[in-house]
């Protein structure tokens, strides 16, 4: 059975807690796992999460601060320790090739798995094309260069079983209809409605902008950065962030269905504030203010 959900592998912005760990999300879609701003201690963050290097197919990095992307160097050389079978891809901003690169060799090890490099530029744009989604990218506004990621799923066809009945199509023939488009006269589309494909979106350092709105847009699940309070805004803006607040207006006028609060300034010890502060921003929806080592579903769709 396919499983979409989000582990949580940390949780802190810039400087970790006790019960935070720098940044790290992996995102299970299906058969593919994908790796999301690895920061400090990822690798022993998957290890309690259950994560193997074997599971990562993509790595998507959104910028190089050190608390998303510190913990690429040990995630690398774990996958070729691991001798992963089948080739990772790894995205991140075009100007910080040369971070990577430092990264990826900042100590020896023995290279035995293909890595390979797609970085982002530009405004963004479609990154890949799979069965199961396409992945976007779009630029955000923080001090160094930045990008957030989406996934979506193709839309698909939901069968109306009042419909088959009145055309007559039943057993062998439903699954043909659905292979071939057509069963005699009658049509997939008389018979089928669209069934709208998945949405998730990840969003991190950035203060308010378009990119923001456009990867948040009809999101089923949004993972989204909120390292300020509300009181704190001009500190959010002055180096490039968002508050709780902000957050939540961006899911409630993107439609989101699941929002997903994270990376928290050390400066606030009460987690319970940035859900009352979204709350009064006016998102309705389900609402998670993210813990390390989390496990959060996709929504099932409608």
């Amino acid at each position: 059975m396919s499983v979409r959900e989000l582990v949580v592998l940390g949780t802190a912005s810039q400087v970790p807690t006790r019960h935070r760990n720098h940044n790290g999300y992996f995102l299970r879609w299906d058969s593919q796992g994908i790796l999301f701003d690895p920061g400090e201690g990822t690798q022993r963050q998957m290890l309690h999460a259950g994560v193997a290097a074997h599971d990562i197919d993509r790595m998507c990095v959104t910028h190089f601060h050190g608390d998303h992307s510190l913990g690429l160097a040990g995630v690398i050389q774990r996958i070729n320790l691991d001798q992963v079978p089948h080739p990772v891809t790894a995205h991140y901003p075009a100007s910080g090739r040369h971070f990577f690169e430092r990264l990826r060799y900042s100590t020896a090890y023995r290279e035995s798995v293909q890595l390979v490099q797609a970085p982002v530029d530009g405004e963004g744009g479609v990154l890949a094309e799979t069965p199961s989604y396409r992945l976007e990218a779009r630029r955000l506004s923080h001090p160094v260069e930045s990008y957030g990621y989406r996934l979506v799923e193709p839309d698909g066809r939901r069968m109306l079983p009042e419909k088959l009945a009145e055309a007559g199509i039943r057993g062998p023939d439903v699954g043909l209809l659905q292979r071939e488009g057509a069963v005699g006269d009658i049509t997939l589309e008389q018979v089928s409605e669209v069934r709208r494909g998945q949405r998730f979106a990840f969003v991190m350092d950035t203060r308010l902008c378009d990119g923001v709105f456009a990867l948040a847009e009809g999101c089923d699940l949004l993972v989204i950065e909120s390292t300020f309070l509300d009181e704190d805004v001009r500190l959010a803006k002055d180096h490039g962030h968002l508050t709780a607040g902000q957050a939540a207006r961006v899911a409630r006028d993107a439609g989101v269905r699941h929002l997903v609060l994270t990376h928290f300034s050390q400066r606030y010890s009460d987690p319970e504030e940035f859900e009352r502060q979204a709350r009064a921003a006016g998102y309705e929806g389900e609402l998670t203010v993210a813990r390390d080592l989390d496990r959060i579903p996709l929504p099932k769709r409608l």
